[in-house]
């Protein structure tokens, strides 16, 4: 099932099978069975639509927030993150299924996976709204990159991407939410503030399967996260850092602000 969305190039059509899996997981579940957890062969990259065109993350145009062009760019730009988001959640189930994991790690990641889809969706209704929609502009492919790089290493792919790249949306989207505020643009308002409620689940799932794997193995997971990080991320963290939804997400400062201070400026991400 998760190579089956990873191989569905349309976005709403990947997000529509994404939430019909997600849905018979957990109809399984709810009566106390589980699909069995296979193996397959999952694409290095995953099916995309032929828009938007990807560029590298410098080309991606800027555009002031306070216009209606602007705002859009940020719909786009969000809608883009989120697709990835769903591919990423699905990937982390296919690409590590010879490693056993508990049930759990299944069922966190399959909802994660849901909530994505419909964050895609939402934002797609917010451009179309406006008169756009995804695929209109350019994006680019720096968070895919992540899952590439960090495709031999579970700890690593959750380091990386809910323990950083995603952490990043609790930095950024408060400011976000702001600005579509005071555009008066209540159903991106609306999509944003569920985005935002529901990431906090998303980086705390990463926070707790590397905890459990750093346990099983031996390891001290803020030594580990400090290596992962500085090998795999290809920038560094920015502050000023949403210290409370961190820590409601399980990231205490200690984990990322060393960070912050050693590693080399680069934006690419989120």
């Amino acid at each position: 099932m998760a190579t089956f969305v990873l191989n569905e190039k349309d976005g709403r059509e990947k997000t529509a099978l994404s939430s019909e899996y997600a849905q018979i997981w957990f109809d399984n579940r709810s009566k106390g069975t589980t699909i069995e957890i296979g193996l397959s062969d999952p694409p290095l990259n995953p099916a995309r639509p032929n828009k938007p065109e990807l560029v590298r993350a410098g080309e991606v145009p800027r555009r002031r927030p306070n216009t209606l062009n602007g705002q859009i760019a940020i719909l786009h730009s969000i809608a883009h993150i989120e697709l990835n988001a769903v591919d990423l959640h699905w990937d982390i189930i296919a690409r590590f299924a010879n490693i056993k994991m508990p049930v759990g790690f299944y069922d966190d990641w399959v909802k994660s996976a849901q909530e994505e889809s419909n964050h895609f969706n939402l934002i797609c209704d917010c451009l179309e709204e406006l008169g756009s929609y995804y695929g209109d502009l350019t994006a680019h492919d720096g968070l895919w990159q992540a899952a590439i790089d960090t495709r031999d290493d579970l700890l690593g792919r959750l380091a990386v991407v809910p323990m950083v790249l995603e952490a990043r949306g609790l930095d950024v989207t408060p400011n976000m939410i702001r600005l579509f505020e005071k555009a008066k643009l209540k159903n991106a308002v609306k999509a944003l503030k569920t985005i935002y409620e529901e990431e906090v689940s998303h980086v705390a799932y990463g926070s707790k399967w590397f905890n459990f794997l750093c346990g099983r193995n031996n390891l001290d997971p803020k030594i580990e996260f400090h290596r992962l990080v500085t090998k795999y991320f290809n920038g560094f963290l920015k502050p000023p850092f949403n210290e409370e939804k961190r820590a409601d997400a399980g990231l205490p400062p200690d984990f990322y602000w060393p960070l912050a201070d050693q590693l080399n400026i680069n934006t690419s991400y989120k």
